[in-house]
Parts: C-alpha cells; sequence; structure tokens
C-alpha cells in the first residue's frame, strides 16, 4: 500500500480515485433483491450461473436463440456463443459482441446478459427489436475470459489477464486485449509477463483470443464487431495502434456520435467518442481494429460506466441504468448496420 503522504512529501502530483478499495468491494453487491428464484439481471453473476442461465435461455426461447462453443480455455473451460436471431434457415448478416474480455470488468457480462434478456423479451411487442432480429443475428459472447472472470470472484476481485502459465516467469497471464494480431506489441503493450498489458509470447498465444478471432473468420457475413468493456464512458473506434484515421473515419464518427448522443437521452449520462488512439492512449493488440483490419468496416468498443467514483467496482445498483442506456447505442448501431449493407 502506497499512502498519499509519500506523494506530499515529494512533490508528486497525484489525485485519489477510489479512497478504500475494499470498501467498494464489499459495497458492490448493494441489490436487496438477491434471492430472487427468478434470474435477476440486476445482480453479478458467477461463471456457473452465467453458464447455466445460458442453457435456459436457449431452451426457452429455442427460435430465437441457439448457442455452441467456440473453443476452450486455458484452463479447458468452454466459450460459448450466443445466436439471437429469429431463425429463417438462411445466413443473415450479422453483429459480433463479446463481453468479459477482461476478467475484472464484471458490468461487462452483466450487459451482454441484458442484451439477450431484452432482445427476446421484447421480440414481437417492440418494432425495432423485431425488425433487427428479424434480419440480422446478434453473435454474442457473454464471456471470453472465463478463466480470469472466475478468478476475479474467487480470489482477486481486480484481476485483468488471463491465467494462462508463461515460461520462464512466475508472473501470470496474458492481457487479451493486447494478444490480437493488429499491430502485436508495437505501443501501448508490454513484453514484460508481469505488467498487466503483457502482450503474450506471440499474437493469438492465448486461446481466448484465438477462439474468438476464429469465430469471426469462419462465419460469413460479419458486418459489425462490438466489443464491451468498462470503464471510462467512451465509444471507441478504430485505430488505437495508429493516431492514422481509418479509411471511413468519417462514417465511424458518425455512427458513435448518434450512439451516444441515444445513449444519453435515457439517463443524461455523457460519454467521449472518437478513434482509439486519440481519445484514450495508443495501444495495439485490440479486437476492434483486429476486426476492422480483417474487413468489418462498423467496429466498436465500449467502455461503459463510470469514470472513476467506483471504476471497476460499479456497484449493482447501476447494472439497470448501465445496461437500459447502452442498449439504446447497441440499437442505433444496429439499426445503422442493417440500413447500410456493404
Amino acid at each position: 500500500m502506497v499512502h498519499t503522504d509519500c506523494f506530499l512529501i515529494n512533490l508528486i502530483p497525484h489525485r485519489v480515485l477510489i479512497d478504500n478499495v475494499k470498501t467498494l468491494v464489499e459495497n458492490q453487491f448493494d441489490q436487496v433483491d438477491r434471492k430472487t428464484t427468478r434470474y435477476n439481471y440486476e445482480t453479478y453473476h458467477e461463471w456457473t450461473e452465467i453458464e447455466s442461465w445460458m442453457s435456459k435461455i436457449a431452451a426457452k426461447y429455442p427460435t430465437l436463440v441457439s448457442w455452441f462453443r467456440i473453443g476452450r480455455t486455458y484452463q479447458h473451460r468452454s466459450i460459448y456463443v450466443l445466436r439471437v436471431g429469429k431463425g429463417t434457415g438462411a445466413v443473415k448478416p450479422a453483429i459480433f459482441m463479446d463481453c468479459g474480455i477482461h476478467a475484472r470488468e464484471w458490468i461487462s457480462p452483466a450487459f451482454c446478459q441484458w442484451f439477450v434478456k431484452e432482445a427476446v423479451e421484447s421480440y414481437g411487442s417492440n418494432c425495432t427489436m423485431t425488425i433487427l432480429l428479424n434480419n440480422l443475428d446478434f453473435l454474442i459472447v457473454p464471456v471470453v475470459n472465463v478463466d480470469g472472470y472466475i478468478y476475479s470472484w474467487n480470489m482477486d476481485r481486480l484481476w485483468r489477464k488471463t491465467r494462462s502459465r508463461n515460461p520462464g516467469s512466475y508472473c501470470v497471464g496474458t492481457d487479451p486485449n493486447r494478444n490480437f494480431d493488429a499491430k502485436w506489441c508495437s505501443v501501448g503493450s508490454s513484453r514484460n509477463p508481469c505488467d498487466e498489458t503483457y502482450c503474450g509470447s506471440r499474437a493469438e498465444s492465448e486461446k481466448e483470443v484465438r477462439a474468438v478471432a476464429n469465430a469471426i473468420r469462419s462465419y460469413k457475413g460479419i458486418k459489425a464487431y462490438i466489443t464491451i468493456h468498462s470503464y471510462s464512458q467512451m465509444c471507441l473506434f478504430p485505430y488505437s495502434y495508429t493516431y492514422s484515421l481509418p479509411p471511413n473515419y468519417k462514417e465511424l464518427n458518425f455512427i458513435a456520435r448518434n450512439a451516444v448522443m441515444a445513449l444519453k437521452d435515457l439517463h443524461g449520462t455523457q460519454y467521449t467518442y472518437g478513434p482509439g488512439a486519440s481519445t484514450i492512449y495508443p495501444s495495439a493488440g485490440g479486437s476492434d481494429d483486429w476486426a476492422y483490419d480483417f474487413g468489418i468496416k462498423y467496429a466498436f468498443t465500449f467502455e461503459l460506466r463510470d469514470t472513476g467514483r467506483y471504476g471497476f467496482l460499479l456497484p449493482e445498483s447501476q447494472i439497470k441504468p448501465t445496461c437500459e442506456e447502452t442498449m439504446l447505442a447497441i440499437n442505433y448501431i444496429a439499426t445503422y448496420v442493417l440500413t447500410h449493407p456493404h
């Protein structure tokens, strides 16, 4: 533990973002109605609960939801995709959305679950969602980094990386969002296995990253890629590995601006938007840059609530408003993609 007195004595500029992490960890479970028999989308769930939920929701809505494994983690756990859309027997244009790349960002898997719930429960009554599910498939990975997510529940709440072993080092894990083959390890990442942003021994060294990349490579018709993270309240798009702008920068900027405007309309939550490198920081090996360079011209990263008061320890009481407003942004992007086919 580093005391703020040390910074004051040495005249180091600093700002305390979180004064007592232990208290925030305890207080994030602030929902009173935790013992309900129904699946509660306003609480955080452990992996076993999420895995069971996927099975049940696919069984309950067989004409709208199917699920399949796209790979296994380092510790041999399954990584699943939920295909959400009205079955037509034909391959439809698709939007690939993943959550839980970073283990500690619990609001991310919570949103993927919320999205699926809203999609299937509002189909037939909500005009926008009905049109989207009739004409698009959403390929949703509720938790990419399953091993890390479990570790963040059982051992270290603020764990970020995967749980793979690194030969020659006692430090465990790789940052999966520095491990995609997008100018891998060139900027904003580390070659030190002990660092939070360790890029891995090579691009796609992590089984979790390879599973996502292979799923995208093998599925024809993916028109957009969306990855959900926290925190910062931002909507980002390529590039992060360079300050150079993508060819369709104006279009991506237009979409991002309108998406965050739609989000703000509900609860007044302010988001910033723009290319990753200039909006947050330069970093290579990110999934959105990789997806974009693979040919998916609508690629976005959402950094959900908040801006630092709670950080990764967002209370459960904020799950509902966070997910409600984010739905509006995702629906805007999905509608744009549907009406602007390449």
